[in-house]
């Protein structure tokens, strides 16, 4: 029993035999099989990442040497913008639902940045990693700052922009991964953008890892180890972290790893279980109020008449530079698109989405807090802090499918042209929605039926989150139905 057996990335104890490993494993064998097949192809993610390199600078560069497509062109009959809806109505509202069945599996297995911040470590310096960096705060940042670009530039209007914040946000990947840390994914962990966000969303995904054999003392952060994002695996107990490379896996291994299927939203239900963060509860407020606010100010005439009133001001009142056009590199400026941002869009753009972000962030905390309070009068067990944090999860359903419905909207333009026609779309989006306001109010009546409160009890504290789920789709109404 004292002889170690290797696996690609993993080395752990060896059981006696593959047969007693399978007599004491109680997974199903669709489990089973499905992480030997992962285990199996393991070996060959590299290749895979090599290839959606390639599409990605497809995807992200061909447009930008493309002609403008004609105004009667559609995705169909004309490359550009049949590569704008791979991007933007297809991999980005999809790679945020596959968290509910996947859960992160695209960081470890698919994507590109990832890959290439990794390896460009293993070449790299391999300095320690500063505390700015390892900051809770620093991906709320990185995704509130990405955002507010991507809005300035039309990332979503021009290949030009699109191009410069992906591939500028690849060559900081690489940067990151060449200054810091030792075989270790330091951009996945602390600064990507997005994996951030599909690390709170996967915490509702069907996916999980589990040690074979756990060790007390909760999840640990730990630079040693297999994991490229830093997770002390025999203590691992949440998914937010997990880029599912299978590295740590292991089936001849009592001390590895192993996959393991849940009900989706378990992790949530039991988040007290699965160290509930403040600065994840506070980012789940942040990120959906920021998206929201990168949506409304595209649609809502009440926008435009503030941006007009602004400018008066500022005319009358001789502040010139603000009606000034700004540069191609912070904002968009594309005259032969008949889209040139003077410094009042950027300002309007950029304190729209900043005050959205505040309005609900305040909303969805103030209610929280109602909830908490209500809750711990009531009888619920834990201080304030840990009962507000983990009455903060229960949004989690909501803002995820307003997140795909608003900003992804264009997975269902197709659907237009078809029988579907606009009204099934809204009702495909309407339930969408739906599903989603019912999934947070059964979370809500989870988390405070493992705070210890009675089914006789919960419905007070449960009353307000019902209504910041009500509230975030009301600010996703225009989405849903239109103005």
């Amino acid at each position: 029993m004292n002889k170690l057996v290797r696996g690609d990335d993993f080395v752990g104890p060896a059981v006696r035999s593959m047969s007693e490993t399978i007599a004491i494993d109680s997974r199903s064998s669709f489990t089973r099989m499905l992480e030997t097949l992962f285990v199996r192809w393991r070996r060959h993610f590299g290749w895979i990442q090599v290839l959606m390199f390639g599409v990605f600078l497809v995807v992200i560069g061909l447009p930008v040497v493309l002609p403008d497509p004609p105004a009667e062109s559609g995705i169909l009959t004309n490359p550009s913008l049949f590569l704008r809806y791979l991007l933007w109505g297809i991999w980005f509202p999809l790679v945020f639902l596959s968290v509910i069945a996947l859960g992160r599996l695209w960081c470890g297995t698919l994507c590109p940045m990832g890959a290439a911040s990794e390896l460009a470590n293993k070449y790299g310096l391999q300095r320690a990693i500063p505390g700015w960096i390892k900051w809770e705060g620093t991906p709320a940042l990185s995704f509130i700052i990405m955002t507010l670009y991507g809005q300035t530039i039309g990332v979503r209007d021009h290949p030009e922009a699109a191009a410069g914040l992906f591939g500028g946000t690849m060559l900081l990947a690489i940067a990151i991964g060449g200054l810091y840390g030792r075989n270790k994914r330091v951009w996945c962990r602390h600064l990507c953008p997005i994996g951030r966000v599909l690390g709170l969303y996967s915490r509702l995904g069907a996916v999980q890892f589990t040690p074979k054999v756990r060790l007390s003392g909760g999840d640990a952060y730990t630079e040693r180890g297999a994991c490229p994002t830093m997770i002390d695996l025999p203590r691992k107990c949440e998914s937010r972290h997990c880029i599912e490379c299978f590295r740590c896996v292991n089936p001849k291994a009592a001390g590895s790893m192993r996959l393991e299927l849940r009900r989706p939203g378990i992790e949530v239900e039991e988040i007290r279980d699965h160290r509930a963060n403040p600065a994840e509860a506070w980012f789940l407020f942040l990120d959906t109020g920021v998206a929201l606010g990168g949506f409304l100010w595209l649609v809502l005439p009440q926008y435009q008449s503030i941006r007009q009133s602004l400018g008066v001001w500022a005319v009358q009142n001789h502040i010139d530079w603000i009606t000034r056009i700004g540069p191609s590199w912070l904002m968009s400026v594309h005259p032969a698109r008949a889209e040139t941002f003077m410094w009042l869009d950027f300002i309007m753009i950029v304190g729209f989405m900043l005050g959205t972000m505040a309005l609900l962030t305040a909303v969805l905390a103030s209610l929280t807090t109602v909830g908490a309070v209500i809750a711990r009068r009531l009888g619920s067990d834990g201080s304030f802090g840990q009962v507000f944090t983990e009455l903060g999860y229960q949004y989690a359903p909501v803002a995820l499918m307003s997140l795909i419905i608003g900003l992804g909207a264009e997975l269902l333009t197709p659907l237009r042209y078809t029988f579907v026609g606009m009204e099934g779309v809204h009702v495909i989006r309407g339930g969408l929605f739906l599903i989603g306001v019912v999934w947070s109010i059964w979370l809500g009546d989870r988390i405070l039926r493992r705070q210890g409160l009675p089914l006789a009890k919960r419905w007070m504290p449960l009353v307000p989150g019902v209504a910041g789920s009500l509230f975030v789709g009301f600010g996703w109404w225009p989405a849903i139905f239109g103005l």
